[in-house]
């Protein structure tokens, strides 16, 4: 049988650092970060190499994030959101696009 030898004690050479604090944007400034956000997520909705994933990624971010906030106050904007997302899984660009778009013009 052959046994692996151990690996070696290297636990003094790392650095532990507490978690970072989260970003909540507060008051308002969601509205700021969340435009800022679904306009990068339109831009590279149908970019090859991932932008798919990253603006499916970052709409769901925005979502939540409103949701999160006052899901009450966002209602109509998360459901847009939603309903984006889910045109964009399905290639559906253009109806995602102007999805992203009525969420935006919603933001005040």
């Amino acid at each position: 049988m052959i046994r692996s030898t151990g690996l070696p004690d290297n636990k003094h050479l790392v650095e532990v650092l507490k978690p970072k604090p989260l970003e909540t944007h507060p008051g308002d400034e969601i509205v700021r970060w969340a435009r800022g956000q679904l306009e990068i997520a339109g831009s590279i909705l149908d970019n090859p190499g991932g932008g798919l994933l990253f603006a499916t990624q970052t709409i769901g971010q925005v979502r939540a994030g409103l949701h999160e906030r006052d899901a009450e106050r966002w209602e109509t904007v998360v459901e847009l959101l939603d309903q984006a997302e889910d045109a964009a899984v399905r290639r559906e660009f253009a109806t995602a696009r102007s999805l992203i778009d009525s969420a935006g013009g919603r933001l005040t």
